[in-house]
């Protein structure tokens, strides 16, 4: 947009993945379309018109940028002869029958901070704050805490079977023979991982869902 502003962080993440959603070029599958040039002189759909005007222009290519209102994928081939989609998958363009031309751009979430607020002490500590909080909850997404208890003779085992962000964090109980483990980790390897505890003799194992991890 041209605006001057401070970029504070990166938030990379989308609906399905934690990585970068893609604005891409698309057209109907049954089309003659093969590259931008092709689309010399047509009707182009899309949310981000000025990106796209600039994308045409780049590579000299003569289009109409239309503003899409929404719905952009079901417009081809009757309202417009290509677009310009937000995707993460790609399965609602190829729900509606278009394949992927190009890539635009990749794009992601930014903590952005108007430069007068960013040159001030206290707002700058509020931003940052925010922002440290925000990528916080960003790495407790899809990640789980276990706490579990385990003799001091077994320790290395269930150790063996623990993947972490780090090394466990273990406390000593008020049994001299008894360790407290706490980790975190996938929740994807959770069903697999506390079986596998359990058999290195593990005992007292508690999943508990994370709020914030800050790294």
């Amino acid at each position: 947009s041209g605006l001057e502003v401070v970029t504070v962080s990166d938030l990379i993440y989308a609906k399905q993945s934690r990585g970068k959603v893609r604005w891409v070029l698309a057209v109907p599958e049954g089309s003659s379309f093969e590259k931008p040039e092709d689309l010399s002189g047509k009707i182009i759909a899309t949310e981000l018109v000025s990106v796209t005007k600039n994308y045409f222009a780049s590579r000299g290519v003569d289009v109409r940028v239309e503003f899409s209102w929404g719905a952009t994928e079901v417009k081809p081939p009757m309202l417009a002869d290509a677009i310009v989609e937000v995707t993460e998958t790609g399965s609602s363009l190829r729900a509606n029958h278009l394949r992927i031309m190009d890539t635009v751009l990749e794009s992601n979430t930014q903590i952005i901070a108007n430069k007068l607020a960013w040159a001030d002490c206290e707002k700058r500590r509020k931003v940052e704050n925010l922002a440290l909080m925000l990528r916080g909850a960003m790495e407790a997404k899809d990640r789980v805490g276990l706490m579990l208890n385990v003799r001091k003779e077994d320790l290395e085992r269930v150790l063996g079977v623990l993947p972490a962000l780090k090394r466990p964090t273990i406390s000593t109980l008020s049994d001299p023979e008894w360790l407290a483990v706490n980790t975190v980790i996938e929740e994807s390897l959770a069903w697999q991982v506390i079986p596998r505890l359990k058999e290195a003799n593990a005992q007292g194992i508690v999943e508990y869902p994370l709020n914030k991890v800050v790294v």
